[in-house]
């Protein structure tokens, strides 16, 4: 028989640090409203993880777009999207420590809603071949061959939100 020991074992402490991450809610925000929040995490993910140059990742778009940001039970920010005008959807990263938990889901399924919301026909995006799956669970498929985009193998993908209606 083992002792006992109040200690977190490794798995204790990865469930519960599980456990924290499932409390987070998603809000639709504009630039004008939330940019540092933004700028936050698409620093992270994008620009220091990936090495997207800065040049390539602030563009005109921001400043029209509906964006989605997504916040933890203190209130800080985790992760974002953002849908442009033409039903384009992007910019969609999670913080490293919150991937994983569903949070890249509801974020596309918000997006997506937010497409059908404006009664757009399709929604289109640009996907990092690594994550083809990813948006292929959500009914996106491939239209495009494989090209690279500042230096990442990229596809683009549709979802027609028609026959949604």
């Amino acid at each position: 028989m083992q002792p006992f020991s109040n200690q977190p074992t490794k798995q204790s402490k990865k469930l519960m640090s599980k456990a924290n991450k499932v409390n987070w809610t998603i809000q639709v925000v504009t630039w004008a409203d939330a940019e540092p929040l933004l700028r936050a995490v698409r620093e992270q993910v994008f620009i220091v993880e990936q090495h997207v140059p800065t040049w390539v990742e602030w563009d005109t778009h921001d400043a029209t777009a509906v964006h989605l940001l997504a916040f933890d039970d203190k209130q800080q920010p985790i992760a974002c999207a953002r849908v442009l005008e033409s039903g384009r959807i992007g910019r969609m990263g999670v913080f490293k420590d919150w991937r994983g938990f569903g949070l890249g889901q509801a974020l596309l399924a918000k997006a997506i809603e937010i497409c059908k919301q404006k009664n757009f026909k399709q929604a289109t995006l640009s996907s990092q071949t690594h994550a083809v799956g990813f948006y292929e669970k959500a009914g996106f498929k491939v239209i495009s061959e494989a090209y690279i985009d500042v230096n990442i193998w990229h596809v683009d993908m549709q979802l027609l939100l028609q026959s949604f209606r």
